[in-house]
C-alpha cells in the first residue's frame, strides 16, 4: 500500500484506540488476553505476550497462530477473554476465521489492520486501522499501537500503571526511527555485501525480542530472500542449537534491555568466541534514554524491527533480489 488520501489520520486512530480501551475497561470481567495472528503479524504479538506475562498480576496471556487458535477450539475463549488480532491487509483467512470464532464464543475482539474495510475489520467488534506506506507516522504503525493497547489493558484490568509511559515512548518514534536507520546504514551495507551469497543465516534473541528475530528469519530471510534460516531462542541455544555454531556459520544475535538480557548475553558470549560471522545488535546503542526505564525493555523490540529491516534492505540490494519478489505467495492457490 502506498500513501493515498485515504490514509487513516491520527485523530481517527486515537479515537479507535480509545474506544477499544473503554470497551476493555467496562467489560464485566476480563481474566485472559489472547493474541493471535499469522506470519509477521504473529511475530508482532510475541513481545506483547511477553509484556503481559511479565507484568500482569492477575491476567492470563496467551499468543497463538491464528489457525491453531481456531483449531484448538479452547473453552478458555469465552466472555472473560479479550482477543487481539492482527492482519496487515485484513484478508488473512486464518485470522479472519479466528475473529469470527472468538466473537461466536463471546470474547471481545480487537483487530489491527491498515484496511478498515477489510474482512478482518468486518468480523471484529473493534478495529484500529494503523498507518502504512510512504508518509506514515512511526507513532501510528501496527506494532506501536498494539503495544499501546496492551499497556492500556494492563492498566485498566490489572492496575499496572505503564500506559502513559508507553504512550510517551511511542511519541518519540518519529525521532528515534530515522536516527536508527541512519546509524546502522553503513554497517548494514557492509554486512549485506559480505552476506550476499550466504545460503543460511541464523537469528537469535530472547524475551521480548524473540518475536523480532523470528520475524526476520521467516519473513525477511525465508519469504523475501529465499535464504534458509531459523530463529533460535537464546535460552534454548545451549540445549542443542549451539552445536551448529562454527567459524563460518553466520548469526544475527540481538541483545535487548528487558529481564532476559543476561540470557541473551550468555549466548552471545559463546557465539562470538566460536563464529567469525556473528553480527550482534545491542539495544543499548539505540539511544533510548528518552524512554522511561520501566518500559524501555518492552519498547526496544520496535527499534529492533526497524534496524533489522535496514539490514534486510541492504542484503536484498546486494543479492539483486527485491524484498517484494515471491515464488509462491500471492501467485497461486495454497
Amino acid at each position: 500500500m502506498t500513501a493515498t488520501a485515504s490514509f487513516i489520520d491520527s485523530t481517527t486512530i486515537e479515537s479507535q484506540l480509545a474506544a477499544a480501551r473503554a470497551a476493555i475497561a467496562t467489560r464485566e470481567t476480563v481474566s485472559r488476553v489472547v493474541l493471535t495472528a499469522c506470519g509477521g503479524s504473529y511475530a508482532n504479538m510475541l513481545p506483547n505476550e511477553y509484556i503481559l506475562g511479565t507484568l500482569a498480576k492477575n491476567l492470563e496471556a496467551t499468543v497463538l497462530n491464528a489457525a491453531e487458535f481456531t483449531s484448538r477450539n479452547s473453552s478458555r475463549v469465552d466472555a472473560d477473554a479479550v482477543v487481539i488480532l492482527c492482519s496487515h491487509s485484513g484478508t488473512t483467512p486464518e485470522t479472519v476465521a479466528a475473529a469470527k470464532h472468538a466473537r461466536e464464543r463471546g470474547a471481545l475482539t480487537v483487530a489491527f489492520t491498515f484496511d478498515p474495510t477489510s474482512p478482518l475489520a468486518a468480523e471484529s467488534e473493534y478495529v484500529i486501522a494503523y498507518q502504512h506506506g510512504e508518509g506514515k507516522s512511526e507513532s501510528y504503525v501496527g506494532g506501536a499501537l498494539i503495544l499501546r493497547l496492551v499497556a492500556a489493558v494492563l492498566e485498566e484490568r490489572d492496575g499496572v500503571q505503564i500506559a502513559d509511559a508507553v504512550d510517551a515512548a511511542v511519541a518519540q518514534l518519529p525521532t528515534l526511527v530515522p536516527a536508527a536507520r541512519e546509524s546502522y546504514a553503513a554497517s548494514a551495507d557492509e554486512w549485506g555485501f559480505a552476506s550476499r551469497r550466504e545460503p543460511l543465516i541464523y537469528t537469535m534473541a530472547g524475551g521480548s525480542n524473540y518475536g523480532t528475530a523470528y520475524s526476520f528469519a521467516i519473513c525477511l530471510l525465508q519469504e523475501m530472500q529465499w535464504v534458509h534460516s531459523a530463529a533460535i531462542h537464546a535460552g534454548e541455544y545451549f540445549h542443542g542449537p549451539f552445536e551448529v555454531t562454527d567459524v563460518d556459520v553466520p548469526f544475527i544475535a540481538l541483545l535487548g534491555l528487558d529481564e532476559t538480557r543476561p540470557v541473551e548475553q550468555r549466548a552471545v558470549n559463546f557465539l562470538t568466541q566460536h563464529s567469525d560471522k556473528a553480527l550482534v545488535i545491542d539495544a543499548e546503542d539505540f539511544g533510548l534514554d528518552v524512554v522511561a526505564p520501566e518500559v524501555r525493555g518492552a519498547f526496544a523490540h520496535l527499534l529492533f524491527n526497524i534496524v533489522l529491516r535496514v539490514y534486510a534492505d541492504a542484503l536484498a540490494d546486494h543479492r539483486g533480489h527485491p524484498l517484494s519478489v515471491r515464488r509462491y505467495m500471492w501467485r497461486m492457490e495454497y
